[in-house]
């Protein structure tokens, strides 16, 4: 096999360093997604107005996410079952998910497409969606799904990639999809005067852009068992079940944590429009985090991936305290960053007085709590990688997502102020870490999934 430049032995070597070079190309793609994400809100907001903005950035993003959300859960499952295989030098059997998760994205991709098209009004409506911005929020998404086979096309490839330890050119392809998409956004609306249509079109042409992008790039990857070969993508049999069993539970995962949102959402709107106000900034605030958090969950999936798949268990392991250290480290650093400084924080944002004065109650109500979620992230994402995703997620849904939504319907009556709301969050992040923390321990995971692989059973090391 032909070396690649870009690729990672990640089967050798010093784990935190690896691990490290995983994560900040991962940590800035995801910097870029959400900028590519705020753009159209941005150019709209200034260039359009209000009902524009309210329609890119507000009624429509539900309905993107739960399709999205889905998906990017199921590419995953494909990133999964690649590593593995990868680490495990079964060559022909990733040529077939390459080619199968590609077929995938094809159909699945035109599915959505016609299927987003044709409910989106009968959504929007059951949104209570102003009749004000209306049109603009049904333009935006009739265009926006017809960019729904180029997406999954990129999420699909750049997992691919991720699956070989190449973290490098995804980010590459991003970004180039990110700069034009600003780029067309100013083209369409602020020269050419097209409104939300423009804002649309410029996300789809960005989108093909990435596309074509990852397209290219596997096609060309000469002497690589992941080479994409465009003549040979199909469906092969029993592949895409390995594909699903490990990415459709960590899509339900992602809507579910998405519906529970709602929900508090409608519970932070009933407190008034400054705790609204407030609420929304504390968001952009501690996305940054999340992002971080989700970078070290993205790695250590692929890590464990690939020498779960090489019969390397000692390094599965290795890894997953490796990553929780360096967790923890930046998880201290961004808590205190975050604790102390929020109110200059917060003054980026907003002038009011009564929104900052909520923001920082916000803030420093949940920062300090931020430690009690990293063993969901990352133990989960390491069970995730051995091919195990069906009790992750439903420890992550009943302690996360279930339980914070039971506590605001029951303790929410009898106190009804915010601090009730603020404090589901580290009530569940505790438990839900707890939960993993046994599964991983005594849980049996590794050794049902060696089994299920067919793998030579792990030997304990004398103490």
């Amino acid at each position: 096999m032909v070396a690649d430049k870009y690729q990672q032995n990640i089967t050798e070597g010093v784990i935190w360093k690896q691990l490290l070079a995983f994560f900040f190309p991962i940590l800035l793609g995801t910097f870029f997604q959400q900028l590519y994400n705020t753009a159209d809100a941005i150019v709209v907001g200034n260039f359009v107005g209000k009902q524009a903005l309210a329609a890119v950035g507000g009624s429509t993003g539900v309905l993107i996410n739960l399709f999205v959300n889905l998906f990017v859960g199921i590419s995953s499952g494909a990133t999964v079952v690649i590593a593995q295989y990868y680490g495990a030098a079964r060559h022909d059997d990733v040529h077939k998910v390459v080619h199968s998760s590609t077929a995938l994205a094809i159909v699945a991709g035109g599915f959505m497409t016609v299927v987003g098209v044709l409910i989106a009004p009968f959504v929007l409506r059951a949104m209570g969606t102003p009749a004000d911005i209306m049109d603009h929020a049904l333009t935006y998404l009739r265009v926006y799904f017809f960019g729904m086979i180029a997406s999954f096309i990129y999420n699909m490839g750049s997992g691919v990639l991720r699956a070989v330890g190449d973290t490098r050119r995804p980010l590459y392809f991003l970004i180039a999809a990110c700069l034009t998409n600003i780029a067309l956004d100013l083209l369409f609306v602020a020269l050419l005067g097209m409104g939300v249509l423009g804002v649309a079109l410029a996300t789809v042409l960005s989108q093909i852009l990435s596309a074509v992008l990852v397209v290219l790039t596997l096609s060309r990857s000469e002497g690589q068992p992941y080479q994409l070969t465009l003549s040979q993508v199909r469906f092969s049999k029993g592949v895409l079940g390995s594909v699903f069993r490990v990415g459709i539970p960590a899509g339900l995962q992602s809507n579910m944590y998405t519906v529970s949102n709602i929900i508090l959402q409608s519970c932070i709107n009933s407190f008034g429009t400054n705790t609204v106000a407030a609420w929304t900034a504390f968001g952009k605030i501690d996305g940054f985090f999340w992002m971080i958090m989700g970078a070290f969950g993205v790695s250590i999936t692929t890590f464990v991936g690939q020498n779960f798949g090489a019969q390397k268990y000692h390094r599965v392991r290795q890894s997953v305290r490796v990553c929780l250290g360096l967790s923890f480290g930046v998880a201290l650093v961004a808590s205190s960053l975050l604790y102390f400084f929020c109110q200059p924080v917060y003054r980026l944002f907003t002038a009011d007085g009564q929104v900052i004065d909520l923001g920082v109650q916000i803030l420093r109500s949940m920062v300090p709590f931020y430690f009690t979620y990293i063993c969901v992230e990352i133990l989960a994402g390491a069970i995730r990688g051995t091919g195990d995703s069906i009790v992750p997620m439903l420890i992550t849904c009943g302690g996360v997502c279930v339980l914070r939504v039971l506590w605001v319907l029951i303790a929410l009556p009898f106190k009804n102020e915010l601090s009730t709301v603020l404090a589901s969050y580290p009530i569940t992040w505790t438990v839900t870490s707890l939960l993993f923390i046994i599964y991983y321990l005594r849980g049996g995971w590794l050794r049902r999934r060696i089994a299920a692989m067919g793998f030579a059973p792990e030997q304990r090391r004398p103490h």
